[in-house]
């Protein structure tokens, strides 16, 4: 499956990205299951996780030493989240 293309991720606490996708869909992903072992356990600190930013014109996202997250998990393991709207 294709999923949309994301406009917006931030960094929600604890450990939760909210990403925002053309669609107009707001969806909430938890990283605590990702944020182990010593490359995505850096993920743990709460000023480097808001470092998340968009790459490749909102194919995916990643963080300032390159952690990553694939996109088509990004969408389907996440939940609906609430809008600004």
């Amino acid at each position: 499956m294709l999923q949309p293309k994301l406009v917006s991720v931030t960094a929600a606490e604890p450990l939760t990205l909210r990403l925002v996708y053309e669609t107009g869909e707001v969806k909430l992903f938890d990283v605590s299951p990702y944020a182990r072992g010593s490359w995505y356990g850096e993920l743990r600190d709460p000023d480097y996780f808001r470092t998340v930013h968009l790459i490749g014109g909102g194919t995916g996202i990643e963080w300032e030493h390159g952690q990553d997250i694939a996109p088509h998990e990004l969408y389907e393991l996440s939940r609906v989240g609430v809008s600004d709207a």
